[in-house]
């Protein structure tokens, strides 16, 4: 900027830098705009698209500017908008220090409205009357609603205190009730659904309806918690029901037949708030503590928020830390900026308290925030509330100190018995956690998996069929061995993976001796096997010989009997030995005898008691010689040689 664009005014009032931090912080402006040149205020407005009269008040010490005049004013001046930002931003947390116990915040930041703060529950009259109005007309209705959209607080700051009023009106003894389903939904709360037809008339309000999915990993769990809220539609049932469930779960709602029909018939839409429901929303909590909005202020909010789903927790969030940046019982556009705005409260809240923590308590509170997150199967991130007594029991001393300084900046939410995160807001609008999920989305669905698995096995009594094997153990190890993760884990579930670990040795243990006992079982058979086809080898040789000897000595015989010269010779023994001289043998001769012959004279001795006639010979007796020979079976003659034989012995021709 150059001088010549400078024209005369009337001159500034002076400033004390060390008045304060507003005053420094309007010195500093004055002192960036001489640096540039000293331009004319009119000058500086054409260049940054601002009006004189917003530029000249921002250095004028009366109050802190906006962080958008703020820019403006560093553009104009030539110097970088986000390092003023940063200055407006120091001098506002100087002006107003951080201070969450002093007084009530009207506005609930993260969490959600409870039936007790009806009175600061503005923005939803109309949709509380339909929802009441619905009731009334079916035993079963539903709030159907985008994350964000207020249907918890519509439920408890809205809905139920109307119930509570239209009983006592009429008289009737009804009890209302307001549940969550939580992770065992059946078992919890099957008695508070079965009042009985002689029992009081209940109206049971079921909120965060979703959890039947996002906690409850037993599907027959499920559904029998579906039917016993079903069972409301009966004509004689003393039960009437109301549940708020996201509209990013409608669609695991219709797997039910039952609940499918109920949904088509009785369903309210909760819609984001229009201009006038949000103004109210902005400005009469405040009017009823005594405070004061700036009317710069519910303009900004109105425009940022109106008509869009899930604004609602951002824009309670930013008026929170507006308030707390109050000044003189007034939020101011100012504040709002310096919080963050509505994109930005969250980040901004969340980003402070986190910078303060020390290196080991920032770790704790990841690993804290990590653990109250849900990551979604087919559907968004969502919370997910966590046993204290499970807390207690991780090894870090840091857990109390970080719990506590969440739950003061209001980001979890402190139960009797349970920690949860104060809305999944926080999840969408903190980038710092978002990007914790993603890294650790694989290792957090398997711990949600390992939790569920380590509570069905204790409510089983710790049965062994329970436990992981295979692919599930050898994945937990990865993931949660000594020294990773394993802090994460409650006692439950290391006892689970203990017993896992044991099961899984003492069945490989086992297998192995089988084993070794089917090999040994496998040698030994082959061994008795092997021997026994060896003998049956022998005893099939043997036998094959005994039978070749046999048939031969068959045939021998039936040889000789077929031979029609007689009877063969019998084998010669040595009494039938060729003399010298004497007859060569015949090659067909049987074998030679080796029994004496009973008559070596050769004179024929006739048969005992038969008669030989005169002039005939008689047969040859019957000597050993010849009865072998006959049984040899070898066709010959007999023929006797008298006394030249040496012996009598008879030779085959």
């Amino acid at each position: 900027m150059k001088q010549s664009s400078r024209r005369p005014g009337r001159p500034e009032r002076p400033l004390d830098p060390d008045a304060g931090p507003v005053q420094c912080f309007a010195h500093e402006l004055r002192s960036l705009r001489e640096a540039a040149g000293s331009p004319s205020y009119r000058a500086m407005a054409e260049v940054a698209g601002v009006s004189v009269a917003a530029l000249s008040r921002a250095a004028s010490g009366e109050r802190l500017p906006s962080a958008a005049v703020v820019r403006a004013y560093a553009r104009a001046c030539g110097a970088e908008p986000g390092v003023w930002e940063r200055r407006l931003r120091a001098a506002a947390e100087e002006t107003v220090p951080y201070c969450p116990a002093e007084g009530e915040s009207p506005y609930q930041g993260l969490a959600r409205f409870e039936p007790g703060d009806r009175e600061l529950f503005f923005g939803r009259a109309r949709l509380s009357e339909d929802a009441v109005r619905l009731m009334r007309e079916h035993r079963f209705a539903a709030l159907v609603g985008a994350s964000g959209s207020g249907k918890s607080s519509l439920l408890r700051a809205g809905v139920t205190p109307r119930l509570e009023t239209l009983v006592q009106e009429m008289g009737c003894g009804a009890e209302v009730r307001l549940i969550t389903p939580s992770a065992r939904p059946a078992a919890t709360h099957g008695g508070m659904l079965a009042p009985g037809r002689d029992g009081p008339h209940r109206v049971v309000v079921v909120d965060q309806f979703e959890e039947i999915f996002t906690l409850c990993r037993d599907r027959t769990e499920r559904w029998r918690f579906v039917e016993q809220l079903l069972a409301a539609r009966e004509p004689d049932a003393n039960l009437r029901v109301v549940v708020a469930v996201g509209s990013g779960y409608h669609d695991r709602c219709v797997e039910h037949p039952g609940l499918a029909e109920a949904l088509c018939d009785a369903t309210l839409t909760v819609t984001a708030m229009n201009r006038e429901e949000l103004r109210d929303a902005v400005v009469r909590p405040a009017t009823a503590v005594g405070l004061r909005v700036e009317r710069e202020l519910t303009a900004r909010i109105v425009e940022e928020a109106a008509d869009r789903p899930g604004a609602l927790p951002m824009v309670s969030h930013a008026l929170q830390e507006t308030w707390r940046r109050r000044r003189s019982g007034v939020l101011t556009l100012a504040g709002y900026e310096t919080a963050g705005g509505v994109h930005g409260a969250i980040a901004a809240a969340a980003e402070e308290v986190y910078g303060r923590f020390s290196v080991g308590q920032a770790d704790t509170a990841r690993r804290l925030l990590l653990t109250l997150v849900a990551p979604g199967d087919g559907g968004p991130d969502s919370g997910r509330p966590v046993r204290r007594a499970d807390l207690r029991e991780w090894p870090d001393p840091e857990v109390p100190v970080v719990l506590e300084r969440l739950a003061c900046a209001r980001l979890v939410t402190l139960g009797e018995e349970s920690v949860e995160l104060a809305h999944e807001a926080l999840i969408t609008g903190w980038p710092r956690l978002r990007a914790w999920i993603e890294e650790n989305r694989e290792r957090l669905r398997l711990h949600r998996h390992l939790t569920e698995s380590a509570r069905l096995w204790q409510e089983r009594d710790r049965d062994p069929g329970a436990l992981y094997r295979g692919v599930h153990l050898a994945m937990a190890d990865a993931l949660f061995t000594r020294g990773t993760h394993e802090d994460d884990l409650t006692a439950r579930e290391r006892a689970f993976l203990s017993a896992s670990r044991v099961a899984e040795f003492m069945e490989r243990w086992t297998a192995a001796r089988m084993r070794r006992r089917i090999r040994m079982l496998a040698v030994a058979l082959s061994c008795v096997l092997g021997g026994a086809l060896v003998a049956g080898q022998i005893a099939w040789h043997e036998r094959g010989v005994a039978d070749g000897e046999r048939a031969l000595a068959g045939a021998r015989l039936a040889a000789g009997l077929a031979d029609p010269r007689g009877p063969p010779t019998p084998a010669p023994g040595p009494c039938s030995a060729s003399p010298p001289g004497g007859w060569p043998r015949c090659p067909r001769a049987a074998p030679r005898c080796t029994t004496p012959c009973p008559n070596p004279s050769g004179t024929p001795s006739p048969s005992p008691g038969r008669a030989t006639a005169p002039g005939t010979s008689s047969p040859p007796p019957a000597t050993p010689c010849s009865t072998w020979a006959a049984a040899s079976g070898r066709p010959g003659t007999w023929a006797h040689t008298g006394a030249s034989d040496q012996g009598g012995c008879r030779t085959h021709r």
